[in-house]
């Protein structure tokens, strides 16, 4: 018994080590331009054992795309309930911009590989970014209910929600100027949690 449960640590540590090796490596050079061999040796390992994990190098692709949207959309989700106001929503915000160094090799991944795989695109879609929406929905449907936000189409402020949000930690260019300051992220985030609850129309 100790023996399989070893093996069973062993071979997950490979697989994980593999889906690195490959984040790092797809974001750097693309998916098209990195080999399986490079795969296998950036994680360490045989290229006949990435094998043993890993139908096919599309099926690396389709793990790492899939994990890291589930990671991006699951940090927004999980700071829901916290988000009714608009210091709560700006302080997740900024925190989404201070961490862009560290998800980047994920979000490039996430992003830029996915629009040159339709069939990847379309995965992601049905099996995350559907459900993730279902779940937005759902807590916005109930905050309108308790009179925290205005009646509106709660499917329409889920997709809002999530599209600003993911865009907003996707890039400095996106959002911020590169080598930006804290301070300015900081007033980025402010503007940005101020035009998802006001709007940018000028009260009359």
């Amino acid at each position: 018994m100790p023996i399989f449960h070893s093996r069973q640590n062993t071979e997950l540590s490979t697989h994980d080590k593999v889906l690195k090796a490959a984040q790092k490596l797809f974001a750097r050079n693309g998916y098209d331009g990195t080999t399986t061999k490079e795969l296998a040796e950036t994680a360490g390992i045989a290229e006949g054992t990435l094998f043993r994990h890993f139908t096919n190098k599309k099926a690396i692709l389709v793990e790492v795309a899939t994990n890291g949207w589930i990671e991006l959309l699951t940090d927004l989700l999980t700071e829901l309930s916290e988000m009714a106001n608009y210091e709560a929503i700006s302080h997740v915000m900024y925190k989404r911009m201070l961490r862009l160094g560290d998800n980047y090799d994920m979000m490039r991944v996430c992003f830029m590989e996915v629009q040159l795989h339709p069939d990847l695109r379309d995965r992601i879609r049905s099996e995350v970014i559907e459900k993730m929406t279902d779940v937005a929905e759902a807590f916005f449907q109930t905050a309108m209910e308790r009179g925290v936000y205005r009646r509106m189409n709660p499917r329409v402020i889920a997709q809002v929600f999530l599209g600003m949000f993911v865009v907003a930690g996707f890039s400095h260019e996106t959002i911020a100027q590169p080598g930006a300051s804290p301070l300015e992220m900081k007033e980025m985030a402010e503007g940005l949690a101020d035009i998802f609850l006001n709007g940018v129309l000028a009260k009359k």
